[in-house]
């Protein structure tokens, strides 16, 4: 399995490997798998996930975006040797010697690395203090159909995911709150990304989508029908 290295300057801080059908959350916050306790860095501030044969970084809209190798990115495929900056410590990902590589692009299905305002988000990098000023309307596309959740049973109404990093478990501080036996505390995440939006399990009973469990992150289409615990929606782009 690849690790990640933590890197203050040149100071190594700790090392995480990177496991298959799992996630990794990276932020200020004690409850984030790497905790980088800085105030130039969110609370949550990144997260990298295993789809398929490879490993997806992605920005939560955080204060002072994520890079990798000095450019500014939205969400990135993880290869070999890549250094990801947040805030001003490093991440550098590598493979095991020996260890099985997947190809330089992802699965069919995901877009390539977004790569925007690098100048301006680089002095913004240099500074680093959290009063940096939210992320320009650019960051996110005008005109995108929004991912909508309308209950089928388990509750009333739709929602729309509103949020990077939309969260469905137990606990209450979840956007959606579901019951049901064997449920996590945060059971899925639903994260958007450059194309489109993806489910993910997180802990306890494996969300169903159209019936089949998930066990990795899946791409939801439109009219597909999620099961969390108590909860049947249907997913929808309006």
């Amino acid at each position: 399995m690849p690790t990640l290295t933590l890197k203050f300057k040149d100071n190594v801080i700790s090392e995480y490997v990177l496991e298959k059908e799992k996630s990794l959350n990276i932020g200020r916050r004690e409850d984030n798998n790497i905790v980088i306790d800085n105030l130039a860095v969110s609370g949550h501030h990144a997260k990298i996930d295993s789809v398929g044969e490879g490993f997806l970084l992605t920005d939560l809209q955080s204060k002072n975006g994520s890079f990798v190798n000095e450019q500014y990115i939205s969400s990135h495929w993880l290869q070999q040797g890549d250094i990801i900056t947040i805030g001003k410590h490093n991440l550098v990902f590598k493979y095991r010697e020996n260890e099985a590589k997947p190809e330089a692009t992802g699965p069919e299905d995901m877009d390539q690395t977004m790569v925007m305002d690098t100048d301006a988000y680089k002095t913004m990098l240099a500074k680093s203090t959290p009063n940096v000023a939210d992320l320009p309307a650019s960051k996110t596309q005008a005109g995108e159909p929004a991912g909508i959740l309308s209950f089928i049973s388990g509750g009333t109404g739709e929602i729309e995911i509103s949020k990077k990093l939309f969260k469905i478990g137990k606990a209450s501080t979840n956007d959606i709150v579901v019951s049901g036996f064997m449920v996590g505390q945060v059971s899925t995440t639903i994260s958007k990304r450059p194309s489109g939006y993806f489910l993910s399990h997180e802990g306890g009973s494996k969300p169903k989508v159209n019936g089949n469990s998930v066990s990795e992150s899946v791409k939801l289409k439109d009219f597909d029908v999620i099961e969390i615990g108590s909860a049947k929606m249907k997913f929808l782009l309006k």
